[in-house]
């Protein structure tokens, strides 16, 4: 796997995986690391430790101060890898020290929701 790095790291853990964009701002609480979106693909699951897999993030640019919660309040994935990342999502994981990957869309076709992996 030839990981694109937006914010480096060495991490491995289980793969929670969505199809959809986020919203951090409007669909994740950043208390418990829970999404909250019931229109959402992964309502109800916690992202907290996990390898967070989704094509791109959505929304507000205060999303970024969400991510940086996430990480304050212990209940952030220990990595986000994305298909594109976008200036809320990049700027959010680099606040909060989260790696970050790019991945393919092959890579990101190949990573199953549950999944253990190594990234970094």
């Amino acid at each position: 796997m030839t990981l694109k790095t937006i914010v480096r790291g060495k991490v491995s853990g289980k793969v929670v995986k969505s199809n959809q964009p986020i919203n951090f701002l409007g669909s994740v609480d950043k208390k418990t690391g829970e999404v909250t979106d019931q229109k959402h693909d992964l309502f109800g699951k916690k992202i907290a430790g996990s390898i967070l897999v989704f094509p791109n993030g959505v929304g507000s640019s205060v999303g970024a101060y969400t991510i940086y919660s996430l990480k304050s309040n212990n209940s952030a994935p220990a990595a986000m890898a994305c298909q594109k990342a976008d200036l809320t999502v990049a700027s959010g994981c680099a606040l909060a020290n989260i790696p970050l990957f790019i991945l393919s869309p092959d890579e990101y076709a190949s990573m199953k929701d549950g999944d253990d992996v190594s990234l970094g």
